[in-house]
């Protein structure tokens, strides 16, 4: 397993626009800082006070490894299973801090966490981020 990415450079998410988190999860982006991870960068969306309220991290290499970063935060026993984009599987759960929507397809992995208790909220951005990356 890959470790968990860290925020690093600020500067805008390459395959995420912060219109698009702020619209999606319903707080103001004031800024937002990348991971050195490659060829996609887990993005942190912050808000206004300083704290993350939404994160996208995105993993492509093997099948194997893809579908246990989506077990790990969306564990099949335990989360709601989730099939949306068309093809990809995984699961959401939501719970007091916010919410996880975790899909994956072939060798690519999509885990979206948002501070928000709705779950539709991660699902949206997790859609917008597997379109901009056609993946």
């Amino acid at each position: 397993m890959p470790p968990d990415p860290q925020p690093g450079a600020t500067e805008d998410c390459p395959y995420l626009g912060s219109e698009v988190v702020a619209e999606a999860n319903g707080q103001h982006v004031s800024k937002v800082r990348v991971s050195a991870d490659q060829p996609h960068p887990a993005c942190f969306f912050y808000r206004p006070d300083g704290k993350i309220q939404l994160t996208v991290r995105v993993y492509v290499g093997d099948a194997k490894t893809a579908t246990a970063l989506v077990n790990k935060v969306a564990p099949i026993d335990s989360s709601n299973p989730a099939s949306d984009p068309s093809g990809w599987k995984g699961g959401y759960l939501s719970s007091d801090d916010g919410a996880v929507y975790a899909v994956a397809k072939g060798a690519s992995a999509v885990v979206v966490t948002t501070n928000q208790k709705q779950s539709v909220k991660a699902r949206t951005v997790a859609k917008k981020a597997i379109a901009a990356l056609k993946l």
